[in-house]
């Protein structure tokens, strides 16, 4: 019977923390505490210390995480409606939906082809009189910042968001964390992340005290503190205390988990040698491959070449923001790079608690037997 490379298998991912995390399941039951409290209260301190900054703010999802940022800097007079944000064109939909959404309007740039993360050369040509904030976007788990964004946001007063939904654990070469290089930082604790709850989660890490302060009450309807007050509109995006329980006992091995994503990553970097397969580009940044992905043109055959050796593949992702139905608006911009790159992208199993070295050893000589 051939052998069989899953993807992803959540209950594979969880199971060494079984007996942990229905402690920590037992322990919000058991606090009688069931909205907010010392659960979310110590995992905001924790994702803070393992980040490096003043502040953290848990959320019900990454989606909230950069809905509620922009919404918080609108509501400070830091961002108007109708400002534009420059996003990158290759990413998950998510992170222009986040504009959108909080009434801000979104400008792709195109990728860089060595990255898959935005193309900082092309900054300077996305920006115009409207342009306030910029979103780098660490695809992969890749950090996606360089001297050019910083200088660009510094030269031109941009607030800068970093979405980090894939690269918990990431930094540059110079030690800095990912979430720590902007004005603030959004995060996804999807289950499949890196560090994944068991349900949707996501947390704003800053250094900015306002912010902050008006990010846990827009989190809470918009309520300053004071019982049925509200000073904001905001929204019902709390992070469950359970869900915050479950990702501090994740949390701890940030470390373990992406250490394990680097060697099966550079099993791949070692044995993958087809040139009908392009391996993604080192850097001198800490990636944390919450995907590794390859390109080739010939992306259906071989992920169909695959699935007959037992190797399952996924996609991310098949078609830009600026593509979808629901942006007929960014429908007029042409972003060469990205629309190429959604359609030969392909992700490889990566998750060490699925998939060990001699597994990546293996399917590697797989796909150095692929032909057309």
């Amino acid at each position: 019977m051939a052998k069989h490379y899953p993807f992803l298998d959540l209950g594979k991912v969880n199971a060494p923390y079984a007996v942990a995390l229905k402690d920590a399941c037992a322990r919000v039951i058991d606090s009688g505490r069931y909205i907010g409290g010392t659960e979310v209260e110590e995992f905001e301190r924790e994702l803070s210390g393992l980040v490096g900054t003043r502040h953290a703010v848990g959320v019900a999802s990454g989606l909230d995480a950069l809905r509620l940022t922009l919404s918080a800097w609108i509501e400070l007079g830091r961002l108007s409606p109708g400002d534009e944000v420059i996003v990158p064109a290759n990413t998950y939909f998510a992170s222009v939906l986040a504009v959108s959404t909080a009434g801000l309007r979104p400008v792709p740039v195109d990728a860089d082809a060595s990255t898959h993360n935005i193309d900082t050369s092309l900054l300077e040509r996305a920006m115009t009189p409207r342009t306030r904030a910029v979103m780098p976007v660490h695809l992969y788990g890749r950090p996606a910042w360089d001297s050019r964004i910083a200088d660009f946001a510094s030269a031109n007063g941009l607030l800068v968001i970093e979405d980090v939904a894939q690269a918990i654990g990431a930094s540059l070469a110079d030690g800095r964390c990912c979430g720590a290089l902007g004005d603030a930082g959004c995060f996804s604790f999807y289950p499949t992340k890196n560090v994944g709850a068991l349900g949707d989660a996501g947390a704003v890490t800053t250094d900015d005290a306002e912010l902050a302060d008006m990010l846990r009450s827009l989190r809470n309807y918009g309520s300053g503190g004071k019982a049925y007050y509200f000073d904001h509109l905001g929204a019902n995006s709390r992070l469950d205390p359970i869900q915050a329980a479950m990702i501090r006992v994740k949390l701890a091995y940030t470390g373990h988990e992406n250490d394990g994503r680097r060697e099966i990553a550079a099993t791949y970097d070692a044995e993958i040698a087809n040139p009908l397969v392009l391996k993604p580009e080192p850097g001198p940044d800490r990636h944390v491959y919450h995907q590794y992905v390859i390109t080739t043109p010939w992306r259906d055959e071989l992920r169909g070449y695959l699935l007959s050796r037992g190797v399952e593949t996924l996609v991310h992702y098949p078609c830009p923001p600026h593509r979808q139905n629901c942006y007929p608006d960014l429908a007029r911009y042409s972003m060469p790079v990205a629309e190429r790159l959604a359609n030969e992208v392909v992700s490889l199993p990566i998750s060490p608690a699925c998939t060990s070295v001699d597994d990546a050893r293996e399917i590697a000589a797989i796909i150095n037997e692929f032909r057309i």
